[in-house]
């Protein structure tokens, strides 16, 4: 076999799933609904879906094909940086069919681009690889974005039909609450993940001490024992920063739930009203939530070390991924995902808050662009890990660093719990 041709087979049917994903995900919506801001939090549809070819036209068809590109007029219409996304909805941007078309032709000439590339497996951050796993990878987080504004659609909403997630037979839930994790050394990031991230990189040594996990996520069951406890009323949970935004944004329970008088909760989720399922990880809440609800519980939030040890060597091959299912599955649900030392759905399912701030790591070097992630670096962003129910397997590594504001909540995120002191030594 041929292989050089078949990494490059191999990068052309990645591309061409991110893209059916893209397209098939927009396909129920008219015109309308892809022009218009559903929040102010997010961006129009129309702009993610330019915005994802004018990425692939920048760093696939420009950086590494060397080609002037299809419209490099359109660069600064889709600049993230340029125009925050309550300003998106102003610009000139593509209609919904301009928009189609743009990335297209942006297509049409990353395949040529692919087709001339040379592939070097040996040196993977100057590889045509890289690229290509840049923008697949990029993609499909923009896809997960999507979602998010999806949800925020005013009724009768997005309405996805979908199959149910698997349930967890009774002998997956005879498990512990938690699960011990020895302390000691283990090597933190990756410096061989083909498709990783600056942010991953690089692979050094971080000893923490022993500590105990929560072997699931939060349900909402427990969450709804923190809200009856009177969690959001009691100021002595929050940390001051904390309080004060609870008390600025009226939070009483996670976003997007809502409850009449003594009837039980309920939550609407794509548009679909029904009752909150007690087994499922909780999503949809900030960090602050998750911290106050880990001190309520005498415990607290892993730090990103701790969580990154905890789930070992995961791979994405049980877990629930992809958005098939358009929600969390049922805590016990995916047994075989377990990691070495017990913990249970670590991927996928909901993204996970960390106790820790994006930083760097020892060492770190941007690669290929400053803003990526060094220009986020500092105490305004926490780390979350692990995925969603929304995140592609391309993301779905232990090692990929998530992050957001500590009052971000239309992210599909939730939480588990770690308790033991918290030391950290990083060594090289």
């Amino acid at each position: 076999m041929d292989v050089m041709q078949d990494l490059k087979d191999q990068a052309e049917r990645e591309l061409d799933a991110v893209r059916r994903r893209s397209l098939d995900l927009l396909e129920p919506l008219d015109d309308q609904a892809l022009i218009r801001q559903h929040s102010r939090l997010m961006s129009p549809l129309v702009w993610d879906l330019s915005h994802v070819g004018n990425y692939e036209d920048l760093w696939l068809v420009r950086a590494a094909g060397g080609r002037p590109g299809v419209d490099p007029s359109v660069d600064g219409l889709y600049d993230a940086f340029r125009h925050p996304r309550p300003n998106r909805p102003s610009l000139p941007l593509l209609g919904p069919a301009e928009s189609r078309q743009y990335i297209s032709q942006v297509r049409d000439q990353a395949i040529e681009v692919i087709d001339q590339m040379e592939f070097d497996p040996s040196r993977p951050l100057l590889a045509g690889a890289f690229v290509v796993g840049l923008v697949v990878q990029h993609e499909h987080q923009h896809d997960e974005t999507m979602l998010a504004t999806l949800q925020l659609m005013d009724p009768p909403g997005y309405r996805p039909v979908s199959p149910a997630p698997p349930s967890p037979s009774p002998s997956s839930l005879r498990v512990p609450a938690e699960v011990f994790v020895p302390g000691g050394p283990f090597v933190m990031g990756t410096d061989d993940a083909a498709w990783a991230y600056d942010n991953e990189r690089p692979s050094h040594l971080v000893s923490v001490d022993e500590f105990w996990i929560d072997t699931f996520p939060v349900t909402n069951a427990q969450y709804q024992q923190f809200i009856d406890d009177g969690g959001y009323r009691t100021s002595r949970w929050w940390t001051s920063e904390g309080w004060a935004w609870r008390q600025e944004a009226g939070l009483e329970h996670p976003e997007f739930w809502q409850r009449e008088d003594t009837r039980p909760w309920s939550r609407t989720r794509f548009g679909w009203v029904e009752d909150v399922p007690p087994d499922e990880p909780v999503q949809h809440v900030c960090w602050y939530e998750a911290d106050t609800y880990a001190r309520w519980a005498g415990k607290r939030l892993p730090t990103e070390a701790e969580w990154e040890k905890a789930a070992g060597s995961l791979t994405p091959t049980a877990a629930n991924l992809g958005g098939v299912s358009f929600r969390p599955a049922a805590v016990g649900a995916y047994p075989a995902g377990e990691s070495w030392c017990g913990a249970q759905q670590m991927i996928g399912d909901v993204w996970e808050w960390t106790s820790s701030d994006f930083q760097g790591y020892p060492g770190f070097e941007s690669f290929p662009y400053r803003e990526y992630s060094e220009v986020f670096f500092g105490s305004d962003y926490k780390v979350l890990r692990g995925g969603s129910w929304a995140t592609h397997t391309s993301v779905a590594r232990p090692t990929f660093r998530n992050w957001d504001y500590p009052i971000r909540r239309q992210i599909f995120a939730g939480f588990r719990c770690a308790r033991g002191e918290k030391i950290e030594k990083r060594g090289s």
